[in-house]
């Protein structure tokens, strides 16, 4: 079977596919119709390509891709009459006034930092303080390793319960079918069939290299690294783990890939507690939704040869 390095993002009625040479979005309009966006992608260079550096290097430019995505698929929402309105707000005419053109990837970057941030907060932070809640004898080297532990099942339990409050929200449903549309295809495309909706419908909606799995490896991989530092003071520990976080990513994007490129059974169980969390981040499609994966899938195929190979 084979492996692609082809993968997506789920979006307001749509997705988007990222391919070797350039990433395609696909938004069906509430006409029906599907529309397609292509855009080529920079040209990969030593840092897309180097082990430990191309995780971190890729993390953010998908971030920043996918926030570009997904305000194009916004655009395409049917909102009612009275709600539109073409006329900009005094905040809208100041910063374009400052920033001119460039004012939308401003924006972007700016959205982006705001929200890796964000998870630092959430998933870093937060749990180094609850952890700190508890009076664990830090002088210790089991005192340390288990003030780790501790702070890890925190951040287990804290993603656990994100992605099962956004997986109650009504309008995530379709995105997250989505979802599991963008992974059926890739599944399809990987056995080798023809890219049609009844070959897509048979495939599962769990893949193995899924942004899900990797959030989960990251956080594994946290605890661990994190259970070997010292305890120095409350303002060292979070700073160490923010410094360490490009560490994390790097080691976890390679760790994705080799587990995703092994053919050994064992790696079932590396993939166990991804495709667990999967089941709150996909959902079963419906056939346009299908329709419209395989148009972003068909749209970022290649010339080159081997040039997805995982």
């Amino acid at each position: 079977m084979k492996k692609t390095t082809i993968g997506g993002m789920a979006l307001i009625e749509g997705l988007m596919m990222i391919g070797p040479e350039n990433a395609a979005i696909a938004v069906r309009k509430p006409d029906g119709e599907i529309i397609v966006d292509k855009r080529p992608l920079p040209r990969n260079n030593k840092f897309n390509k180097s082990p430990f550096i191309r995780g971190v290097v890729g993390f953010f430019r998908q971030m920043v891709i996918g926030m570009k995505a997904l305000l194009y698929s916004t655009e395409f929402v049917d909102v009612a009459e009275e709600e539109k309105s073409d006329e900009p707000s005094k905040l809208d005419r100041f910063f374009t006034k400052i920033f001119g053109d460039k004012i939308s990837d401003i924006l972007i970057y700016v959205t982006v930092i705001i929200s890796i941030a964000f998870s630092i907060g959430l998933f870093i932070l937060l749990p180094n303080i609850l952890a700190g809640l508890l009076h664990f004898n830090k002088k210790t080297s089991s005192g340390v390793i288990y003030y780790n532990l501790f702070e890890g099942l925190i951040k287990i339990l804290i993603f656990f319960g994100y992605l099962s409050l956004t997986s109650r929200i009504k309008e995530m449903k379709r995105v997250w079918q989505y979802h599991g549309a963008e992974h059926k295809t890739i599944h399809c495309y990987e056995h080798g069939d023809e890219l049609t909706v009844e070959n897509v419908k048979k495939y599962s909606t769990k893949h193995p290299r899924c942004g899900t799995s990797f959030l989960f490896i990251v956080i594994v991989v946290s605890i661990i690294i994190f259970s070997f530092l010292p305890w120095v003071s409350t303002i060292m520990n979070v700073v160490m783990r923010i410094l360490l976080i490009p560490v994390v990513a790097s080691l976890s994007y390679e760790l994705l890939r080799f587990i995703g490129r092994s053919e050994l059974k064992i790696m079932k169980i590396f993939n166990a507690p991804g495709f667990l969390f999967q089941r709150f981040t996909t959902k079963e499609p419906d056939e346009s939704q299908i329709e419209v994966a395989i148009v972003a899938f068909n749209n970022v195929l290649f010339t080159e040869k081997d040039a997805d190979k995982w």
